[in-house]
């Protein structure tokens, strides 16, 4: 789909996939490479504005179609509800626009570009599922000390499995893409997409409790789908902030290491990594024979690159350096390349 917006736009992609290297019986999985005018980090950067435009438009036809069965049955949970798929709709609009602003070019201020504005994003994604929360707990304890009688069950019932049905397919849709573009804040949103699937299925539980004569089921619901919010927002939290702090999964240290081993001569003293927005910028720092010839010491670096390549799909730059006490000597020199993907 991402490839067909392209082609409106005029840009000639093609995506050419290649098997995983097996090395050792560890399979690293096929990832593609797009070629032409646009770039492999623009690419999958419309691929996450394409995913969040139409999130936007289910949330919103969601939330318009909830908001006239709230106006005819008068439910507040109901009302609550579609408060949470408005929201979910609106952090559609900090990623559209972190995503726009990641495009940019580095400059001789940002040279490392604007990519870790998404991480930004993921901050005010983790700020509107608090605000959710709060809404959705406030609203509870207030049902629960001033009930209220709620008319047209059936159509409660029926806006609750909307709401249910809209919230799962973005979830699904966002956590999907996210994760095929390791954006970290596109991953929140969908988790919190799926959290406000659970709140209209309180919706319909809330229903059926008050057509069996339980008026207090569907705030008691709230408050138990309250908590499970919070639970959303300190999951969010700690992943956007591990990365706004230079933060890494602990498999992305075990990929260098294991692109290393296949490397005869490579040894790593030292490793880092970070991920600037979602591309991964690696640094590695090797010891090799001093003994080793230019050609020969050049040779191992460019080919722990490729092996770095090949590990890790995600990976954008990798600054591969020599070891300190090498750094002197005029046969060994510091490698570096950049890719874009």
């Amino acid at each position: 789909m991402v490839n067909s917006v392209l082609g409106w736009l005029g840009f000639g992609v093609h995506d050419h996939p290649h098997g995983g290297h097996g090395h050792g019986g560890h399979n690293h999985g096929p990832h593609g490479h797009t070629h032409g005018v646009i770039d492999a980090t623009i690419a999958t950067t419309d691929r996450g504005i394409w995913a969040i435009k139409w999130s936007f438009v289910i949330l919103a036809i969601t939330a318009v179609l909830q908001m006239a069965v709230v106006v005819l049955s008068g439910s507040v949970a109901l009302l609550a509800d579609t408060i949470h798929n408005i929201g979910d709709a609106t952090t559609a609009i900090p990623l559209w626009i972190a995503f726009i602003l990641a495009r940019r070019k580095p400059t001789k201020t940002f040279t490392y570009g604007l990519g870790r504005v998404e991480d930004l994003a993921g901050i005010i994604i983790v700020l509107i599922i608090l605000f959710s929360a709060i809404v959705a707990g406030y609203e509870a304890i207030d049902r629960l000390i001033n009930p209220q009688a709620i008319s047209y069950l059936g159509w409660l019932a029926a806006a609750g499995i909307l709401g249910f049905l809209g919230n799962e397919a973005v979830a699904v849709f966002r956590i999907r893409v996210g994760r095929e573009i390791n954006s970290a804040a596109l991953v929140a949103d969908g988790y919190h997409a799926r959290t406000d699937g659970l709140t209209s299925l309180a919706v319909v539980a809330g229903a059926i409790g008050v057509w069996l004569g339980f008026p207090l089921a569907d705030p008691i619901i709230g408050l138990l789908i309250t908590i499970a919010i919070f639970g959303i927002v300190w999951q969010s939290a700690r992943s956007v902030l591990t990365r706004m702090l230079d933060g890494i999964e602990p498999g992305v240290m075990d990929e260098i290491h294991h692109a290393a081993a296949h490397v005869p001569g490579a040894h790593v003293t030292e490793a880092k990594a970070r991920w600037i927005g979602h591309k991964l910028h690696a640094d590695v720092t090797i010891d090799v024979d001093g003994s080793l010839p230019l050609s020969a010491a050049n040779k191992i670096a460019l080919t722990l690159e490729n092996e770095l390549f090949e590990h890790m799909p995600a990976l954008a730059a990798a600054n591969i350096r020599f070891a300190t006490e090498h750094a002197g000597r005029d046969h060994l020199h510091d490698h570096a390349h950049d890719h874009n993907h």
